[in-house]
């Protein structure tokens, strides 16, 4: 299973995850120029997406899928509310199909299994996305108010993470928010914060982690180097063997292939 975060941030998220006979987007939050850009920049011919997954209605996660959808005749995936709350972005046209916010659902060889977060949007999800053909499993979790202990049980056991430190705690209270949008923020229906971020890696951490992305970085409230130095603190404490990087929002990263438990060798510090 390949693996390329299309970008990540305040401003929009996709992520292209691709099996040998399947090339679903995580999300569509750029706009249908910016996602054929970004695609074609990883050598991906937009026509050859199967499927777009949309977890949830904000427009950093939806803002492109109608125009992609219906100038490539792509399926769009999302649950019941979801859909009735994009309808603004859709013209009726677009292949849409819906899936319940715990049942999983194949697409060629990549199993999907969404499970429920919290975060104050309609009816927001997080997924884990497994090719079948070599057990590789992927989770994908941003938009994250608060880790759950059925968020924690879905990501047990993946073998790439893609996790959400949105801000840090210092230049979020000391920001350019209004009060009410910094509450909003660091509530429970809000977005993890790098130390938050942190701890559900190091408790995530199994032998076969091998990489580990932060993604949906706060513009006005974050820097890179400060979710990357609040993660590898906490790493530190373990023997943790693989790669840790933050997803830029303007530029896709570099595809990463995803493999199966044993690849990366790792052991929680006693």
């Amino acid at each position: 299973m390949r693996v390329t975060v299309l970008g990540s941030g305040s401003a929009g998220n996709a992520t292209l995850v691709e099996a040998a006979d399947a090339r679903i987007l995580i999300d569509a939050g750029f706009s249908g120029r910016d996602l054929e850009r970004r695609l074609i920049a990883v050598d991906v011919d937009p026509a050859t997406i199967s499927a777009i997954v949309i977890t949830h209605d904000h427009g950093d996660h939806t803002r492109g899928m109608g125009v992609l959808a219906r100038r490539y005749r792509v399926p769009i995936l999302m649950t019941p509310r979801t859909h009735r709350a994009c309808d603004g972005l859709l013209d009726g046209s677009e292949d849409i199909r819906t899936y319940g916010s715990t049942a999983p659902f194949t697409l060629g060889s990549l199993e999907v299994r969404p499970f429920l977060t919290v975060h104050d949007a309609v009816d927001p999800v997080a997924v884990t996305v497994c090719d079948v053909d070599t057990g590789a499993r992927l989770g994908i979790a941003t938009d994250l108010g608060r880790p759950t202990a059925a968020v924690r049980a879905a990501l047990k056991g993946c073998h790439m993470l893609i996790l959400e430190a949105n801000h840090d705690d210092a230049m979020l209270w000391n920001g350019p928010y209004p009060w009410s949008v910094k509450q909003r923020i660091a509530s429970s229906h809000g977005h993890l914060s790098n130390r938050a971020a942190a701890e559900l890696a190091r408790e995530l951490l199994h032998p076969g982690l091998s990489h580990i992305v932060l993604a949906h970085l706060s513009e006005h409230c974050n820097h890179a180097d400060l979710a990357m130095d609040a993660v590898t603190a906490m790493l530190a404490r373990t023997r943790f063997r693989g790669r840790l990087a933050v997803a830029p929002q303007e530029a896709p990263m570099e595809p990463v292939t995803v493999k199966p438990a044993g690849a990366i060798q790792m052991a929680l510090a006693l």
